[in-house]
């Protein structure tokens, strides 16, 4: 019985310290994906709406891993028990 509560904690205690980490890390990629393209924005004037589009569409795959890896996490708490 002890055995299970504890296997239950550490897969709790697992999956909040996995999507911490997978938030953080989704929040770092954005960032630099954002501080890139005002580097090359304030370089290229010119290619404003290309350099903001193609930011756009990468921030969205970012967050789309991230988000996989947070249901990935949530399901970690629930399929244990």
């Amino acid at each position: 019985m002890l055995d299970m509560i504890l296997l239950d904690a550490i897969a709790n205690l697992g999956a909040a310290i996995g999507a911490g980490i997978a938030a953080i890390a989704a929040g770092i990629g954005i960032g630099r994906i954002g501080g890139s393209a005002m580097e090359a924005i304030a370089r290229q004037p010119e290619s404003t709406g290309d350099i903001r589009s193609n930011m756009i569409v990468i921030a969205a795959l970012i967050e789309g891993v991230a988000f996989f890896a947070l249901i990935v996490c949530i399901l970690a708490i629930f399929i244990i028990k």
